[in-house]
């Protein structure tokens, strides 16, 4: 049962598991030839930085503090990343006469706009978007991203409301 189990194992079993959707990423990208769209990126961003926070966690071995201050992160950085897989899954949805047109690709925008402007043209979605390229048990990658960041705020609220181990 994950709550007999230390801070150090946990916190290190969700970096692997963040560490592994990158690779499925990468491997999506690179071999498959399937190239990411604006929210996509963001979503990828979004589990590294999920990542990097699981990672902090796992060679500090927080006490009970600091598993509810990084739970607090975790769940925080997921919870944007629910909301983007949620953004991504309905603009998936939508009839095709209602789509969002084509835009830039993220590195332009990061190029040509300021930050603030391409945030906002990242959240208003493509008509890339909506492509569907691949589906496992029939749901898109937002919305496995979706189900992945779902677990992870239920891991960072379980951090912070019932940390584990021996209080420091």
């Amino acid at each position: 049962m994950l709550i007999n189990k230390s801070p150090r194992v946990i916190f290190f079993s969700g970096f692997l598991v963040c560490a592994g959707l990158m690779v499925a990423a990468l491997y999506f990208q690179y071999v498959m030839h399937l190239e990411p769209c604006p929210l996509c990126i963001f979503q990828r961003l979004l589990v590294i930085g999920a990542g990097l926070i699981l990672l902090a966690g796992a060679l500090q071995n927080p006490g009970v503090l600091g598993q509810r201050l990084y739970g607090g992160m975790i769940a925080l950085d997921a919870s944007l990343g629910a909301a983007v897989a949620g953004r991504h899954l309905w603009i998936q949805s939508l009839p095709f006469d209602q789509l969002p047109g084509c835009s830039y690709d993220f590195d332009t925008m990061l190029e040509k706009f300021p930050w603030q402007k391409t945030l906002k043209l990242v959240f208003e979605g493509t008509g890339e978007c909506a492509k569907v390229d691949w589906t496992f048990l029939g749901l898109s990658m937002p919305g496995w991203t979706l189900i992945f960041f779902t677990g992870l705020v239920g891991l960072g609220m379980m951090l912070v409301f019932s940390p584990v181990g021996k209080p420091r």
